[in-house]
């Protein structure tokens, strides 16, 4: 039952993290003059309209991965620098401010009040695990979107800011999806076999930037909470 509802936990929290990401990107993108994704029924916080089945699974089992991408048309963008910009980095900041105004309060006020009302009851498991799995999932789509590789959010703010003949992008544009699924196995595979340990690039990097931009939010509002 314990693992049971620390999975109904952890699928809860993927769904709304995703949901959030995903209309963060529609909203803005709205707002700086594209409406295609408007148009294709993105903009909504309806989680069926934006899951991709392969990154739900190992965003529920690995922590990080990623949702079906929101379709945007650069060419409608007021300015188009700024608009790429602005709607590529909307889903991680969206995520960040998640974490930092909601997620984690929600966290130090569940473990203040709700947790020992509930002591030794099946709630307690559930809202710890919940409470605990959004905010860490929050702070994990964030760093693993800002990551520079193609894909993800962060290649995309380096490409709104670059040179269209920029020879790193253009071999990550073409490259980026295979290193990135590389990383994605060494990380997999280094919970089972001890020599992927010792390469997993993108666990040392993602445990060092996670450790990084969540410093702030537990230290503010653990001492808000005196927890």
């Amino acid at each position: 039952m314990d693992i049971f509802l620390q999975l109904l936990a952890g699928l809860i929290a993927v769904t709304v993290v995703l949901t959030l990401h995903e209309f963060a990107h529609a909203l803005v993108a709205y707002a700086c003059g594209d409406p295609t994704a408007k148009y294709a029924g993105r903009m909504t916080l309806n989680p069926l309209k934006h899951f991709d089945p392969l990154g739900l699974f190992l965003f529920v089992f690995a922590h990080f991965g990623w949702a079906k991408p929101v379709p945007i048309n650069p060419n409608n963008f007021k300015n188009r620098r700024w608009g790429s910009f602005c709607t590529s980095a909307a889903g991680i900041l969206m995520n960040y401010l998640s974490a930092l105004i909601v997620f984690f309060p929600l966290l130090c006020l569940t473990a203040k009040y709700a947790l020992p009302v509930f002591e030794g009851k099946y709630m307690e498991i559930f809202l710890s695990a919940l409470m605990r799995s959004l905010y860490s999932y929050s702070i994990s789509f964030a760093v693993f979107n800002f990551l520079p590789i193609y894909p993800l959010d962060g290649y995309r703010m380096w490409e709104s800011l670059s040179r269209r003949d920029n020879k790193v992008l253009r071999f990550l544009r073409k490259y980026g999806s295979y290193i990135l699924m590389a990383l994605i196995v060494i990380n997999i595979l280094s919970d089972y076999v001890g020599v992927f340990r010792y390469i997993n690039l993108l666990g040392f990097v993602m445990q060092y930037l996670a450790s990084w931009i969540s410093w702030p939010i537990t230290q503010l509002w653990g001492l808000v909470f005196g927890i």
